[in-house]
């Protein structure tokens, strides 16, 4: 039947249908629109003439069918008016229809994709990965120890600090020796205690002495200044 009454046509071609014949009568309201405002210049321009020239019959009728065009041009902008208002009213629709067919394909693939989901499946393999996730973990700590024990790092870090303790042994004999060597008055410590004793008491001694003849010596000073001051 659809080869005699023609394929349906869906919403949105519908809606685009309409919005198409509202354009086209919004182009011709314009238009006439147009030409009621040139019709209006020209009368205005007639009017003027005519009340020049003193024709004030012809003003009057002039005059009335001025009223007459400046309604017309009212109602063809209160009529665009309305077929604007009534497109954008179709646009509304055909962004909503395009919304509810975006949403209605998203519902679909969502609604698959929960069938397609089993549950306590993800659940059993999650299971699964944490097993053989420890067991590998367990795996590469045997392996670790083992190669540990074949490479025997533990021996060679005693073996390591046995010679490092002997180096530092060796170096700190050759030290004592060279000290040795270059003082050899630390072998008798005793003596070089009594000399530096007795250069101690010398000095004490010494710095006495002197400490005492500068005082005599600022007392005379001072004896004599008072005698000058005196005379």
């Amino acid at each position: 039947m659809s080869f005699l009454f023609g394929r349906r046509k869906t919403p949105e071609e519908l809606l685009r249908q309409n919005q198409r014949a509202l354009n086209k009568v919004i182009r011709e309201l314009d238009r006439e629109r147009t030409q009621l405002e040139r019709q209006e210049k020209k009368l205005i321009t007639d009017i003027k003439k005519m009340a020049k020239s003193g024709q004030m019959e012809a003003v009057k009728i002039m005059a009335k069918d001025l009223v007459r065009t400046r309604g017309f041009i009212k109602k063809f902008i209160l009529m665009r008016a309305n077929i604007q208002g009534i497109s954008l009213k179709i646009q509304t629709l055909k962004s909503q229809a395009a919304m509810a067919n975006a949403m209605k394909g998203v519902t679909k693939t969502l609604r698959n994709m929960n069938r397609k989901l089993n549950l306590p499946q993800l659940q059993k393999i999650m299971m699964q990965f944490e097993r053989e996730s420890e067991i590998m973990d367990l795996k590469e700590e045997t392996i670790a120890d083992t190669m540990d024990d074949v490479l025997g790092e533990g021996d060679e870090e005693e073996e390591t600090e046995v010679i490092v303790n002997q180096v530092l042994d060796e170096l700190g004999i050759s030290l004592d020796h060279e000290l040795a060597d270059i003082t050899p008055g630390l072998d008798k410590p005793h003596i070089a205690e009594s000399s530096g004793v007795k250069k101690k008491a010398v000095a004490s001694g010494g710095g006495g002495g002197g400490a005492g003849a500068d005082t005599e010596d600022l007392q005379a000073r001072l004896d004599s200044l008072r005698r000058g001051d005196d005379d």
